[in-house]
C-alpha cells in the first residue's frame, strides 16, 4: 500500500533532513590547513595519533597524566581496553590520569578527560610574532568536573606551535589545571609560506604535499557549495508546496512551485542544445569551387 505524505508532514521532513545535514556538515576535525590573515600553514606533517605523558608524585601513589591526540583526526579507540578507560568517540585530545602504587598489583585510572572534541573544536587560531614565529592553537571540549570542586568545567587545549625549520621535536607537555592543557611544539609546520615558497619551507620531498593540500581545499570547497546548492533546491520545493497548499489548497502535482515553468525545462534544453549543435557543426560548401551555373 503506498503511503500518501502530506504536505505538513513532507515539509517537517525537509526541514529534519536540513537541520541533520548542517549538523554533519560542522562535526568535522580540525582544519590541518589553517590560513592566519596572509599567511597560510600546512599541519598534515603532525598528523597521526601521539602519546605524551608527566608524573607527578603524590605519596604513597604518583600520578601519571598521559595525553593521546591526533591534531589532523579524532583518536581511535583501543582494543583491549573497556570503553569507561577511554574517551568518547570524535575526541581529538584525550587526558587520562593514572594513579599508580609501588606495592599495588595494578594501576587505576581515575579520569578520563575530553580535552578537545569535534562536536565543540571552536578553533581560535592566532599567529606568534615574537620571540619567535609560529602559530597558537586552541581547541575546546566539553565540560568536566574540576579536581578542585568538582564543578562542571569547560576543557580547552592550547598548543604553541614554533617555527623551527629544519627540525620536527617531540611535544612536550606543559602544563594542565584541569581546565586547560598546554602543549608546546617545535615544526617546520609552525613556519607560514606563501604559495609559491611552499615547497623551501616544507623541505625534503616536500613537493607533493602541497599538491595534496590543495587538491584537499578544491575538493572541500566543491562539496561545500554543492551541498549549499541541494539545502537551498530542497528547501525552494519545501516552502513552495507548503505555500501552494495553504493558500491555494493545491493537491499532488499541484503542489509544484511554479510547475509551468519545470514542465518547460526539458524542452529548453533541448532547444538550447540543438542552437550549441548548429553553431559548432561546420557549414557545408558547394563543389563546384565557387562558380555560378549559367
Amino acid at each position: 500500500m503506498a503511503v500518501r505524505w502530506s504536505p505538513a508532514a513532507l515539509l517537517f521532513a525537509l526541514i529534519h533532513l536540513y537541520t541533520a545535514l548542517l549538523a554533519l556538515a560542522a562535526d568535522e576535525p580540525f582544519d590541518c590547513h589553517p590560513t592566519v590573515g596572509p599567511a597560510k600553514y600546512d599541519l598534515t606533517s603532525l598528523k597521526g595519533e601521539h602519546t605524551m605523558s608527566r608524573t607527578r608524585e603524590t605519596p604513597p601513589s604518583s600520578m601519571e597524566d598521559i595525553v593521546t591526540f591526533d591534531l589532523c583526526a579524532e583518536i581511535q579507540k583501543k582494543d583491549g581496553v573497556p570503553d569507561v578507560d577511554q574517551c568518547p568517540s570524535g575526541t581529538q585530545f584525550c587526558l587520562t590520569q593514572v594513579n599508580k602504587k609501588a606495592d599495588a598489583g595494578d594501576d587505576r585510572v581515575v579520569a578520563v578527560i575530553p580535552i578537545a572534541q569535534i562536536s565543540t573544536l571552536s578553533p581560535d587560531i592566532t599567529d606568534i610574532t615574537s620571540p619567535s614565529k609560529g602559530l597558537s592553537i586552541t581547541l575546546h571540549g566539553s565540560e568536566y568536573p574540576h579536581p578542585t570542586n568538582t564543578t562542571p568545567t569547560a576543557q580547552s587545549m592550547h598548543l604553541t606551535l614554533l617555527c623551527d625549520p629544519d627540525h620536527t621535536g617531540d611535544p612536550k607537555f606543559i602544563s594542565y589545571d584541569g581546565t586547560r592543557l598546554e602543549i608546546e611544539w617545535s615544526s617546520s609546520a609552525g613556519c607560514p609560506f606563501s604559495d609559491d615558497k611552499h615547497e623551501d619551507n616544507k623541505g625534503g620531498d616536500g613537493d607533493s604535499e602541497p599538491d595534496k593540500g590543495t587538491e584537499e581545499s578544491v575538493g572541500s570547497g566543491i562539496g561545500w557549495f554543492f551541498l549549499v546548492l541541494l539545502l537551498a533546491f530542497v528547501a525552494y520545493f519545501g516552502v513552495g508546496a507548503y505555500y501552494n497548499y495553504s493558500t491555494y489548497g493545491a493537491r499532488g502535482a499541484d503542489l509544484i512551485p511554479h510547475r509551468d515553468f519545470w514542465r518547460e525545462v526539458p524542452y529548453m534544453l533541448s532547444d538550447v542544445a540543438s542552437h550549441l549543435c548548429s553553431s559548432v557543426r561546420p557549414r557545408r560548401t558547394g563543389g563546384r569551387g565557387g562558380y555560378i551555373a549559367v
